[in-house]
């Protein structure tokens, strides 16, 4: 008979353990449930944590006390700031990772962690009484009781993993399929779960690689870590970044793929939910763009002491034997040797429309959701999601007021507000597009936005959080000119923030200031437009500005009102602007023609 916990958690993955750190370490008394012990935080994809707009997400998880920076700082091979050519906006950090060495660490911060306790098991279903959580079953048959659940299966729910023709149950190739607890999901808790899917690329041996034949991809010379609180200098001394690696497809890749269309489980009809539109198959690709023949294929290595190469690029669920033709038509690979295959992968998630801004249900009170099981792709979203479900958990099982962040606040506040107000139609993930404040939630100044949040609600340790708030008076005073930098003030007692920082900090508020006073008052026209009538035969396919998504989108919706278009899946604000403009353009133009 197990003891009554304030919160469980289901599911170990990137959101999971988020999840479970941020309700433990607000002294909650946590159990968090893992099929596998071996298999938490894995990076059963991409071994890269970051990236345009995920790079900023991470930075709020850390300043919000999340532990996703710090244990990439830990395990990463190779750090680079993407887009550092363009504007600091949109500055965002990337870096690829030991894959072991991520999971390890993780693993080994949870089994730290006070008020947590770890079970390797599987819930069978929920205790729901009145609308409210009582407790989990668990497929061995023991009850376990608490008031509080959140659920972060990833991919697990019904999991089905497709190798050509063949398909069997699983959550991750040889790892078992969570079968029993969509059913209570929908029977006892009363929530429509649909299916998505995805796929994963093959991995090769390094030495079966001729390098001399690709293109050799360094990261910075002076790399930025994630966490606001890693001591940069000596970080960058003990840091050995290791090289990626760059190739491309051919007309031969493509005729292997075009040739054996009808053998990969992504055409066959049975996985036939939606995929991510932004990390496609190879056969997709192919299929989409039939005349560009080169695409990009990136070489990462997957950790220090493997010789496995993630192929970035090469999503598949083509069979075994065309793989191995595929990448061997691929210059650089063309005697390379597969250690592990790609596959497809199709599983249940539930419309994120049912769960409100805090991630909990509408229907069952105290059941909060995170990460996949809401819709997303990517570990970044994920934890953001189990961070934010976790705190709110917390918050519950402490009986304070949750926290909600907003749109103007942070990405997280974009990510949520847009899966509780728009649900979903594929696997959604995070551009910096998708923010209409982007040029005041930076990757930089992510400490300045959430710490003092991660501190009020017991993330953020007392010692760390006084030397921000001195950097932070600092930045406030220089960027407003109330004073310069003061040589009797001794800078180095800030760390791991430094005068560098707060050098950085008052330039780019100065860049910005002025356009952040536009922006605000560009968003708030745009509010203003919320009825204007878009014209019935307005052709969106004129809007250059337009990509081919938000062109095909409104084109097959035809929404009457600018407050319609705004809310439809994956049309973002800076669209809505665009649209304004355009119909005032198109209105004054048919009016001219009128009086001619």
């Amino acid at each position: 008979m197990y003891k009554k916990y304030q919160v469980i958690i289901i599911g170990a993955g990137h959101a999971g353990c988020e999840a479970a750190l941020a309700c433990s370490r607000m002294g909650v008394n946590t159990l968090l449930i893992t099929l596998n012990m071996d298999s938490i935080a894995r990076m059963s994809c991409n071994p890269a944590i970051g990236g345009i707009a995920k790079g900023q997400i991470v930075r709020e998880i850390d300043a919000l006390g999340g532990e996703m920076g710090l244990i990439t700082d830990k395990a990463g091979l190779q750090f680079k700031l993407l887009n550092s050519s363009r504007g600091p906006a949109v500055w965002s950090p990337r870096a690829q990772c030991d894959r072991l060495l991520y999971s390890i660490l993780m693993n080994k911060s949870i089994q730290n962690q006070r008020n947590l306790e770890i079970l390797q098991s599987e819930v069978k279903s929920l205790i729901i009484k009145n609308n409210k959580v009582y407790g989990i079953k668990l497929l061995t048959g023991e009850t376990v009781s608490t008031n509080i659940v959140v659920v972060t299966t990833g991919t697990f729910l019904k999991g089905e993993i497709y190798l050509g023709k063949k398909h069997f149950d699983g959550g991750r190739f040889n790892e078992k399929s969570a079968l029993y607890l969509s059913k209570s999901l929908t029977d006892d808790c009363g929530l429509i779960l649909n299916r998505f899917k995805t796929t994963t690329t093959p991995r090769i041996n390094s030495l079966s690689i001729n390098y001399s034949k690709i293109l050799k991809q360094y990261g910075d010379e002076k790399p930025i870590p994630f966490s606001h609180f890693t001591k940069i200098n000596n970080w960058r001394k003990s840091l050995k970044q290791l090289p990626c690696w760059l190739t491309y497809t051919n007309n031969i890749t493509c005729e292997i793929v075009k040739n054996n269309l009808e053998l990969s489980s992504i055409y066959l009809g049975k996985v036939n939910s939606k995929s991510p539109r932004y990390c496609p198959s190879i056969e997709e690709k192919i299929e989409r763009y039939p005349d560009k023949i080169s695409h990009h294929i990136f070489l990462e290595p997957e950790g220090y002491n493997t010789n496995e190469v993630y192929l970035n690029g090469l999503y598949t669920g083509l069979p075994f034997e065309v793989q191995q033709k595929l990448i061997n038509s691929i210059k650089g690979l063309e005697n390379a040797k597969v250690l592990r295959y790609g596959y497809a992968i199709e599983y249940d998630y539930s419309d994120p429309l049912q769960i409100t801004n805090i991630l909990e249900t509408k229907t069952i009170r105290n059941l909060f959701l995170g990460g996949q099981i809401n819709g997303t792709t990517g570990y970044e979203e994920a934890a953001a999601q189990g961070l934010m479900a976790g705190i709110n958990a917390g918050l519950r099982a402490l009986d304070k007021e949750s926290l909600v962040l907003s749109r103007d606040k942070a990405y997280i506040g974009v990510l949520i507000d847009d899966l509780t107000t728009k649900g979903v139609d594929e696997p959604y993930r995070m551009f910096t597009a998708r923010a209409e404040y982007r040029l005041a939630i930076r990757n930089d100044n992510a400490d300045l936005r959430l710490m003092d949040i991660g501190y009020s609600i017991g993330l953020i340790k007392d010692k760390m959080y006084q030397k921000f708030k001195i950097y932070k008076d600092l930045v406030n005073k220089i960027c407003n000119n109330k004073i310069g930098f003061d040589k009797s003030i001794n800078y180095n007692d800030l760390s791991p923030w430094s005068i560098d920082k707060i050098k950085l900090e008052s330039h780019i508020h100065n860049i910005y200031k002025g356009y952040i006073k536009i922006q605000n008052k560009f968003i708030n026209k745009i509010k203003k437009s919320e009825n204007k009538i878009i014209p019935k035969d307005f052709d969106y396919n004129k809007v250059c500005s337009f990509s081919n998504e938000t062109k095909q989108r409104l084109s097959n919706l035809r929404p009457k009102t600018i407050g319609q278009a705004s809310r439809i899946i994956s049309i973002k604000p800076s669209d809505i602007a665009i649209l304004n403009i355009y119909i005032e353009k198109f209105n004054a133009l048919k009016n001219k023609k009128r009086v001619l």
